[in-house]
């Protein structure tokens, strides 16, 4: 196309108030000039030129189609699709396939929107804000697009997981309130680093309240897929998933979220004795090595029993291997480590969406609409500190309070 064609798009230059209705009437003559190039490459002969060769397209213009919108991010714009008859093969359009109403980068638009929160009434309205009132576009779109996810849902857990290598997992759980069920559904959620340095969700699947055989069962199904087992499990105090971890994948180590665990310890406190214990159990996690995690633990214990909740203390050390796993592992890679921030984050684009819709009817599309958020949120997902000691925190490569075992110190590092 000529340079021409693509300046030319207005008689007057516009004044700022008219910007975009000059820049969305360039962009509109820009298109429909390219859909008719289309039917002249494919007669192979400009508009009213007459057929030449033998070997020429038999094929010939039939006017126009209905004027149709189409959705940009810009705005909305109107074009007339040509019609051809004659050809031996339907004409397609690349530019203009038949059916679509809006750019690919409009229909990602629609779920962002849907699943930060705009309730099914404020759709069409905040639509046609952004789009223009003349988008073909309303609160039905998300009706049509639940059920799309629902389908791609399904497909996206059966996929394949032999090429996923992941070395950290990430296990967590949100309950959801399903209209037409008893009792709260769990959703069982997934998060892994791969060896690359970025983390995917690998897995949502509705358990009921985060069983052992909830957790087994989503494991195994990611075994029989092809998942190779992680190197560390990171996830709250629930007993379910531990059973199933250990039972599906034995070989992978387990840490227990601090966040969790200081919660669990400011909750045997009284009132009047939380801000302190917070400020000496929050330094714990923090520690340069685990010896100096445990003198810290220690010290915690004889402040508790001072202040006469000695409880507190023996809270704090309940699972205490588990909470001081991450020692073993990487120094750069703690921060991701110590908790489930991981998969709590993108829960707050969640609740968000739950809370908006209120109810779900049935356990299934809440589990297919936190699905898709979780998915959306994955593309904002930051890559892990140091990704280049993955391979090798991945091939069992020895740490000793975050350093690299030297040569004659693996056994202490086990």
């Amino acid at each position: 196309m000529k340079e021409q064609s693509i300046i030319e798009v207005g008689e007057s230059r516009p004044g700022w108030e008219a910007l975009e209705t000059y820049a969305r009437e360039g962009i509109r003559r820009l298109l429909q000039h390219m859909l008719e190039e289309e039917v002249e490459e494919a007669l192979g002969r400009r508009r009213y030129a007459r057929r030449e060769g033998v070997d020429a397209p038999v094929g010939y213009r039939n006017g126009w189609g209905k004027p149709r919108g189409l959705s940009l991010m810009s705005g909305t714009i109107t074009l007339r699709r040509p019609r051809v008859r004659g050809l031996e093969a339907r004409f397609e359009s690349r530019l203009l396939p038949l059916f679509k109403r809006r750019t690919e980068e409009v229909g990602r638009l629609l779920p962002e929107l849907y699943l930060h929160g705009l309730a099914h009434g404020d759709f069409d309205l905040a639509l046609r804000g952004l789009l223009g009132t003349a988008a073909p576009l309303s609160a039905a779109s998300i009706a049509r697009l639940k059920a799309s996810w629902q389908t791609e849902y399904e497909t996206w857990k059966r996929r394949r997981l032999d090429d996923l290598e992941p070395v950290y997992i990430w296990a967590d759980g949100i309950y959801v309130k399903a209209g037409l069920e008893k009792d709260k559904a769990a959703m069982l959620v997934l998060i892994a680093a791969l060896r690359d340095g970025r983390k995917v969700v690998l897995a949502v699947e509705s358990g009921y309240r985060e069983s052992t055989e909830s957790w087994a069962t989503l494991l195994r199904d990611l075994k029989a897929r092809g998942m190779r087992a992680p190197r560390l499990v990171i996830a709250d105090g629930h007993l379910g998933i531990w059973g199933a971890v250990a039972t599906v994948f034995p070989e992978a180590e387990e840490q227990r979220c601090w966040n969790h665990r200081i919660v669990n310890v400011l909750d045997t406190l009284p009132q009047t004795r939380q801000s302190e214990g917070r400020a000496l159990l929050t330094k714990i996690p923090y520690a340069e090595t685990r010896e100096e995690a445990e003198r810290q633990r220690d010290a915690f214990q004889a402040w508790a029993t001072q202040k006469g909740v000695p409880a507190a203390g023996r809270r704090l050390a309940e699972d205490w291997e588990r909470l001081v796993t991450f020692y073993a592992f990487p120094k750069e890679h703690w921060k991701h480590l110590r908790t489930t921030n991981v998969v709590e984050s993108p829960f707050a684009a969640v609740r968000l969406r739950t809370g908006a819709a209120k109810r779900f009817k049935k356990v299934e599309n809440a589990t297919a609409v936190i699905w898709k958020t979780l998915l959306v949120a994955e593309q904002r997902f930051r890559r892990l500190n140091a990704p280049e000691l993955l391979p090798e925190v991945a091939e069992g490569v020895a740490y000793v309070n975050g350093e690299r075992a030297k040569r004659g110190n693996e056994k202490a590092a086990a």
